[in-house]
């Protein structure tokens, strides 16, 4: 039996939208504007490209759209702060002005992050969880943003890993909170990849109920990530099946936002283990 959430998360606003948690699960739509990503997606500073994409997310169901300027894989080439500037300013402004949905910058940087609220992004996506900048956290404050904090194990090495990623997580969210961000507008992200083994990504998954302790709304990201292809022997491309196969588990075992490359088919996944597991129904 599917094991749903005991506590009420509450509502968290975000611009002019308001997520009500565990009525159902929302989808992130990843916008790469980078030449490198793992995924192939990659707009480089394809401004209209990267537009046309946010336009055709939010008509197939996206719910928020995450748009970021840095590769994230382990062997990316450092972007400066400059040129991440350069990609992600502009598709931002466009997109708050053309889409009705929700922007999120994915960035750990300072400076971009408050470019981009400027600019009109509703929501930060932070994959060091204040541990580059804790500043992030006052920005969140001052415009009211929502702040996504994920737990990222690159810089050390994990024994015991869901207890370890909880105790970051709680780190992370007890920062958020002193510098100013209320309780509602905090999200966690165990954070899938970001220097775990297969084994480790695996079990996150598996065990994701356990992250209900922190009592905050849970997104996870496994969107054609490594540790589909180490399992399936499958490049970035061909692991739609896969992706699909770990929201769904991940729905089951709490998950609130799945961060997805593949948006159709994903809110079609989300809506199918909706009605199972929440009793959703169209």
């Amino acid at each position: 039996m599917a094991v749903r959430d005991s506590v009420d998360l509450g509502v968290t606003p975000c611009g002019g939208w308001e997520f009500r948690w565990g009525e159902r699960t929302y989808v992130m739509g990843i916008i790469n504007v980078t030449p490198d990503s793992f995924s192939g997606d990659g707009l480089g500073g394809d401004v209209e490209a990267a537009v046309a994409q946010g336009k055709r997310f939010a008509a197939e169901g996206a719910d928020i759209l995450d748009v970021g300027g840095e590769s994230t894989r382990p062997d990316a080439a450092p972007v400066s702060a400059e040129e991440e500037l350069r990609r992600v300013i502009p598709v931002i402004e466009r997109l708050a002005a053309e889409v009705t949905v929700p922007v999120s910058v994915d960035t750990y940087r300072y400076e971009l992050a408050r470019r981009a609220l400027s600019a009109g992004a509703r929501m930060i996506n932070d994959i060091w969880g204040l541990g580059h900048d804790p500043r992030l956290a006052d920005l969140a404050a001052e415009y009211e943003a929502p702040i996504v904090l994920m737990s990222n194990q690159r810089d050390k090495k994990c024994a015991d890993i869901v207890p370890e990623v909880i105790a970051s997580l709680k780190k992370s969210v007890v920062m958020a909170v002193d510098r100013g961000v209320p309780r509602q507008n905090i999200i966690v992200d165990p954070g899938v990849g970001f220097g775990k083994t297969l084994e480790q990504n695996l079990e996150i998954v598996r065990r994701l109920d356990e992250f209900k302790c922190l009592n905050r709304p849970i997104l996870i990201g496994t969107s054609r990530k490594s540790m589909i292809g180490l399992v399936l022997n499958l490049p970035p491309d061909q692991r739609l099946e896969g992706t699909a196969a770990t929201v769904a588990i991940s729905i089951s075992r709490g998950a609130d936002i799945v961060r997805v490359h593949d948006v159709a088919q994903m809110v079609r996944v989300c809506r199918m283990s909706d009605a199972v597991v929440r009793g959703r129904l169209p």
